[in-house]
């Protein structure tokens, strides 16, 4: 079996990176993480992967002119590690119309929120003032429209009568850990395929792209 040559991007720790590393050991996940790119140098991420023998790189966007020129920067670095797949994980950077092109159906992002609710930032503040009773994330594939793309996974989590953003953001990165990994895996493995704003795929369930925890 051929493994997707995968790399995070990252801007900071990482914990989704984590938890696609720790996936990706499994001799069977058709995935394999080949490179953890960042924007900045100094973000924990990077020495995290370091210390577990990654390959890492950093392009700090501070010295670049413009957005595409940091991304031209950056996709060399990609096609230096051949890399086939990008998995975005907390990376702070808004990406051209030009980058995301070049990774059409090849890019995944999460999202701590049910798409379509609650694009962009803040989202468990948004959804605590809206009194929403059902709360979660979302990994979907990348489009130029920020937060939109065809959804591959969710999660639910409760929203509790005293959860407050922290603690609601906590239930809901729980979450994020489990459905990220299992969306590279459905994706790499070539389970699903997109039409239209759509993922669909045969030998998907119910159960595998969208999990809720007990309400209780």
């Amino acid at each position: 079996m051929r493994r997707l040559r995968t790399a995070i991007l990252i801007s900071g720790r990482g914990t989704n990176m984590d938890a696609l590393i720790d996936a990706a050991r499994a001799p069977d996940f058709p995935a394999e993480i080949a490179l953890v790119l960042s924007n900045r140098p100094d973000a924990p991420g990077l020495a995290r992967a370091n210390g577990l023998g990654l390959a890492t790189a950093a392009v700090d966007h501070k010295i670049y002119a413009g957005r595409e020129e940091f991304e031209r920067s950056m996709q060399i670095l990609l096609e230096l590690y051949r890399i086939d797949f990008i998995c975005l994980a907390g990376f702070m950077r808004l990406l051209t119309p030009w980058f995301i092109g070049a990774w059409s159906g090849r890019m995944l992002n999460i999202h701590p929120a049910l798409l379509p609710s609650f694009r962009g930032l803040h989202t468990h503040q948004r959804a605590l003032a809206d009194g929403v009773k059902i709360h979660g994330c979302t990994v979907h594939f990348v489009v130029p429209q920020m937060d939109e793309g065809p959804i591959v996974a969710q999660a639910a989590v409760p929203v509790l009568d005293d959860d407050t953003p922290q603690t609601l953001g906590a239930r809901v990165l729980e979450q994020e850990h489990m459905i990220y990994p299992l969306a590279l895996r459905l994706v790499a493995s070539g389970a699903v395929r997109i039409e239209g704003n759509r993922v669909l795929g045969a030998t998907m369930r119910a159960e595998d792209v969208l999990l809720a925890p007990s309400l209780s």
